[in-house]
């Protein structure tokens, strides 16, 4: 069994995909974020730089439990213990961790920074409506979501031909592609690969765990406070 550490967020939708895909038991801890969970002790203690997701694996390495932080290093962790997904040889495992850390340092970043700007800043008190924030990163997802999909263009999947966590590591983000201010119509690659991700059942279920739990932070002063504190 497998503790999940979770709030329905792109980044938790991560984790929630691939223990779905990966046929994995696990038992899920809501971490609210807009209530400041994340600050808990005994959550820091499993994930010290106080983000979800995280997750504790009580049949680790050596028969012994382990806890592993940060989205992307659990994926790696649950491809390397399932053999599942993060590619069957040394090449196809090197397209699948450089486009792992393309989400990682890119999509995830720069997707997250748009939200922001467009939809929580201007809703702040007082208000932050910076139109050159917001171009900024508008302008710079667009170039992600353009660089993704000539990769698909060639590929059925993102790191090949071949399902593998660096899809379910980009789809999260990419599937909320309306709220960083972005269009389908010049990028056809990009939009077949996300109806054929959002066809998936095991995306369906690990994007349905507590979806009645994500709401919207705009209308909740609290929560702003938590989320957006500058210590």
């Amino acid at each position: 069994m497998i503790d999940l550490y979770f709030w329905p967020t792109p980044n938790g939708w991560k984790i929630s995909i691939a223990l779905e895909e990966m046929g994995l038991s696990y038992d899920t801890h809501l971490i609210n974020i807009g209530k400041g969970d994340q600050f808990d002790p005994n959550f820091l203690k499993i994930a010290p730089n106080n983000r979800m997701p995280a997750i504790v694996d009580h049949d680790g390495p050596d028969g012994t439990p382990v806890s592993v932080f940060e989205s992307g290093a659990i994926l790696q962790y649950l491809a390397r213990k399932t053999g599942q997904f993060g590619g069957a040889t040394e090449r196809e495992r090197v397209a699948v961790e450089e486009w792992l850390m393309w989400q990682m340092g890119g999509v995830g970043p720069m997707a997250g920074q748009t939200h922001h700007f467009w939809k929580y800043a201007p809703a702040m008190e007082p208000p932050n409506d910076i139109p050159y924030a917001k171009e900024r990163y508008r302008a710079e997802v667009a170039r992600l979501y353009g660089v993704l999909d000539r990769q698909l263009a060639n590929n059925e999947f993102v790191a090949g031909d071949f399902y593998s966590i660096a899809d379910i590591s980009i789809w999260g983000w990419a599937s909320l592609w309306e709220g960083q201010q972005q269009t389908l119509d010049d990028k056809p690659c990009f939009s077949r690969w996300l109806d054929q991700m959002a066809a998936r059942p095991g995306v369906q279920r690990g994007r349905a765990l507590h979806a009645d739990k994500r709401g919207d932070f705009r209308k909740v002063t609290d929560a702003q406070s938590v989320l957006f504190k500058r210590s």
